[in-house]
């Protein structure tokens, strides 16, 4: 595992949960609005090792209450199955953060009960991320994601950044066949701190109002258990 940051402690990025964040090192997506950049390249060196994470929460039992890991991308780090292992070992749930793109890892992980909670961004439909958010196309990876993750019985929720022209009225109506029956589905304002390509929103990106984010909340609530805007 290569990791590129470590957050001690959050209230708000493992739902009911005091938890610690953990952010691993590389992601094959390419996201304008991304505000961890650094994390993007696949060939960080890591602020800590594994060993360094897995003695930090072992000295913070009975004070944190779960584990998130985040990213970058986590599920292409080669021994997340073993690392969640480790920390579900040591008695924490395990929250995962994931963009989807590699369904066989989710598949992986759920199966051997290695996550309590999964997160997944949903950036735009499925068939529309290439070129704008990766290279080639990922529909049929992310809607796999979305399948397994629906049938998985966990706590879940997927979330979309609201940036246009990525999350729109009309592509969320494309979307809604998709997540139908989700458990929670978040709505996210971005940050303009740290933005991967600022360049983007001097042309055709920028942030939704909240006039706008709320209309896509009512399109999206009848069809989950809750939708809401963070």
């Amino acid at each position: 595992m290569i990791f590129g940051g470590l957050q001690k402690n959050s209230l708000i990025d493992f739902p009911g949960k005091i938890a610690a964040l953990v952010f691993t090192q590389g992601c094959n997506f390419h996201c304008p609005y991304c505000h961890n950049p650094d994390l993007i390249p696949m060939k960080g060196k890591g602020i800590f090792h594994e060993e360094d994470i897995l003695l930090f929460l072992e000295k913070r039992k009975g004070l944190l209450e779960g584990l998130a890991i985040t990213g970058g991308e986590p599920t292409l780090q080669k021994d997340l199955a073993g690392f969640c292992g480790k920390v579900k070992g040591m008695g924490y749930p395990v929250k995962l953060d994931t963009n989807g793109s590699r369904p066989e890892v989710l598949k992986e992980v759920i199966s051997e009960k290695l996550v309590d909670y999964i997160a997944m961004d949903i950036k735009t439909h499925p068939s529309e991320y290439a070129p704008g958010l990766c290279k080639a196309s990922m529909e049929q990876a992310l809607e796999s994601s979305i399948r397994i993750i629906l049938e998985s019985g966990l706590d879940h929720e997927f979330r979309s950044t609201c940036v246009h022209p990525f999350i729109t009225e009309e592509k969320i109506e494309k979307i809604l066949p998709l997540i139908h029956g989700a458990k929670t589905y978040a709505l996210q304002t971005f940050s303009t701190n740290s933005l991967h390509n600022p360049d983007f929103f001097n042309h055709e990106g920028r942030g939704l109002t909240l006039e706008e984010a709320e209309r896509i909340r009512k399109l999206l609530a009848p069809h989950v258990g809750q939708c809401i805007i963070r």
